[in-house]
């Protein structure tokens, strides 16, 4: 046997395996014997079916199948020892390997195609700046979280006429698009134009419209009308929605009803109160998302200073083959950017695990995991003592679910947390206080 490897680029290889007969035969005429052993064919007594009959019989499917168990074994033996970096998996030349005589080859070659990772060294150091944010919780941000409060928890009215800030229960049409549903059409959602339209109407008027003009939202335009973008391409946008009903939120008074029903009963005893426990409850839901935001701006930081190529075309093919008839050369084309910068970071994070040899104990994975079950308690409205003493129980349970893979996934979050908050003690981080507004606004890809 003998295994070339060629190197393409940087990030492309060939492996070449050449096989003989005494490479394979061996084994081959072994498993035939054991056929013969075991098989049970009519006209010869158990056990002794002649060697001869087996191998007319079932030769080439011994032989195909031996070849192809050394093929992959060595393969992979040869990538572990060379000690290959190896993106995705070997692809097969179907080019070069081309149609096999098995019936009188007695020699094999076979290639493939594999995608390295390129030598790389990330830099964690100073000069890698990284901008992250607070919210700013402000009087605004307040009122604005108790308005909505006071929306959830209000009363739902029926008034004769529509205005501003109400739901239209109704009818929507579309003949030629094959629409006709009941729905429940938001104004405030419509374009601002539009509104006007929807405006001073009454149960039984019909509003014609054009759809795409009046709503921007395009998953807006999918919920309403359940016709996805390619469906809605070639229908025509016009548009009939007759009112049934006319639905108006009156908001809920800011007393100690709307206390209770938010806090708990007695929880808050006034104005004052009620406001500084929202800014708690916010600034703990925004402190969320500026965690979020700050991991991806580092990980987007370090992907943007870390200079190294992928084999994109190779990973593109091996794309299609190993999702065979699942996607399309549009489909990789349309997602691999995303594809190729979540690979990126993978292997700038390995390679700052092995390089700081970063670990995660098991007393690190079982306390990630009590603290998202308790989390989750609490965001069902469960929680307290009882569930606190049979945690620890909980949490065992949890990580040997689903064959350990609850485990995988917690230790590698502990690990990715690591990753970052050792590049964080290395690089420049300025915080910067914005608005939620602001906040909102900030781009992250």
């Amino acid at each position: 046997m003998e295994i070339t490897l060629d190197k393409l680029s940087k990030t492309e290889a060939l492996i070449k395996i050449r096989l003989i007969q005494d490479d394979y035969q061996p084994k081959v005429d072994e498993k035939i014997k054991d056929y013969a052993k075991k098989s049970n064919l009519k006209g010869f007594r158990p056990g002794k079916v002649p060697v001869g009959v087996i191998k007319k019989m079932y030769g080439k499917a011994i032989l195909v199948e031996e070849v192809n168990h050394i093929l992959s074994h060595k393969l992979y033996d040869y990538i572990r020892e060379e000690e290959l970096q190896v993106l995705g998996d070997p692809l097969p030349n179907e080019t070069e390997n081309g149609a096999i005589d098995w019936d009188n080859q007695t020699e094999f070659e076979f290639q493939y195609n594999l995608g390295l990772a390129e030598e790389f060294e990330v830099a964690v150091d100073k000069k890698v700046k990284v901008d992250t944010y607070t919210i700013k919780i402000d009087d605004k941000v307040v009122q604005e979280t108790i308005e909505n409060l006071q929306n959830q928890m209000g009363e739902i009215t029926n008034p004769d006429e529509s205005a501003a800030g109400d739901s239209l229960f109704g009818t929507l049409v579309n003949d030629d698009a094959g629409v006709e549903k009941d729905v429940l059409l938001e104004i405030e959602r419509l374009e601002k134009k539009a509104q006007k339209d929807f405006i001073g109407k009454s149960k039984e008027d019909a509003i014609a419209f054009d759809l795409k003009k009046t709503i921007k939202d395009e998953e807006y335009i999918e919920q309403i009308t359940g016709l996805t973008k390619e469906e809605l391409k070639g229908a025509k946008t016009d548009f009939t929605f007759t009112i049934k009903n006319v639905n108006r939120t009156e908001p809920a008074e800011v007393n100690q009803e709307l206390f209770d029903k938010t806090f708990g009963k007695d929880s808050v005893k006034d104005l004052d109160g009620f406001k500084e426990r929202i800014k708690e409850v916010v600034s703990q839901n925004y402190g969320k998302e500026e965690v979020t935001f700050e991991k991806v701006a580092v990980q987007n930081k370090l992907i943007e200073a870390t200079n190294f190529e992928l084999p994109d075309q190779f990973l593109k093919d091996w794309l299609l083959r190993t999702n065979d008839g699942k996607i399309t050369e549009a489909d990789v084309d349309k997602e691999y950017e995303a594809y190729a910068k979540e690979l990126k970071w993978s292997l700038i994070k390995n390679k700052i695990v092995k390089t700081n040899e970063l670990k995660v104990e098991n007393e690190e994975v079982l306390a990630e995991a009590k603290a998202l079950i308790r989390g989750q308690l609490a965001a069902s409205g469960m929680g307290g003592d009882q569930f606190e003493s049979n945690l620890d129980a909980f949490a065992d349970n949890y990580l040997k679910g689903e064959n350990g893979d609850n485990y995988m996934k917690v230790y590698n979050q502990v690990m990715d947390q690591k990753v970052i908050d050792y590049v964080k003690q290395g690089i420049t981080i300025k915080s910067k206080e914005v608005t939620a507004k602001e906040f909102r606004e900030l781009p992250l890809n």
